[in-house]
């Protein structure tokens, strides 16, 4: 209901695109029968947490209980995104606060100016091999989805880790390593509770569809929580 109210074409936006908004209520209760679903698999994904793995696993368990085919993909390919990700994002931000960046640097946090001056050394060569691996990716993906119906891995590759310290960089750089392949091409996200670590801290499954699939998300994202418990549990903390 809240896409549903916010999607839809701008013409003041340079970035809104001309698509007709679909009804994402109409099939949400379709279920997930026949579809075929990837599950992600490989180095890059298998680098997890095993508490990580264990939850999504089970969550695929649950679409193949639901009348899925579920099969596992060699996703490896999703480091070359997550980079160039984090080079145009990080060069953006630079290139967004440049003059605040020189003139007052000490309104920035330690890590932000950090990575914002690692934005800021990048050279045009390698900003445009950033946007070329966006490009292939965008149509590595859309081959993708002609074969199955939406992908699933973890959202985050480690549970939450603790707000005191100073690894914040780091931290967020491993906690975007699954997010950051689909902000690159611009897939439809969705993000699930599929349970909980041995120290009661939530694992989120992610539910990837193919371009303006925000439907196919919605409705495998609703099957999946009418068929489990772990959206309605809240940890010990």
């Amino acid at each position: 209901m809240m896409l549903a109210a916010m999607a839809g074409f701008d013409p003041h936006d340079p970035a809104s695109a001309d698509i007709p908004v679909e009804d994402y209520l109409v099939h949400l209760e379709d279920g997930v029968r026949g579809w075929r679903v990837a599950l992600a698999a490989g180095e890059y994904v298998e680098a997890s947490d095993p508490q990580v793995l264990a939850g999504v696993a089970e969550a695929a368990q649950v679409f193949m209980d639901l009348g899925s085919q579920v099969e596992k993909v060699d996703m490896s390919w999703l480091a070359d995104l997550a980079l160039a990700n984090g080079r145009m994002t990080q060069a953006d931000g630079a290139a967004f606060h440049r003059e605040r960046l020189a003139e007052r640097p000490d309104w920035f946090g330690a890590d932000v100016r950090q990575r914002l001056e690692i934005g800021a050394a990048l050279t045009s060569s390698e900003y445009a091999l950033a946007r070329r691996t966006q490009a292939e990716g965008h149509r590595r993906f859309e081959m993708f989805f002609e074969k199955f119906d939406i992908l699933l891995l973890p959202t985050t590759p480690i549970p939450a880790p603790p707000i005191e310290g100073t690894q914040a960089i780091e931290a967020a750089r491993r906690l975007t390593r699954f997010t950051a392949p689909f902000n690159l091409s611009g897939l439809p996200a969705l993000s699930v509770p599929c349970g909980f670590t041995g120290e009661n801290l939530p694992i989120g499954l992610q539910i990837i569809s193919k371009h303006w699939g925000e439907v196919k998300a919605l409705q495998a994202g609703h099957a999946f929580e009418q068929a489990t418990e772990w959206h309605n549990c809240r940890p010990n903390i």
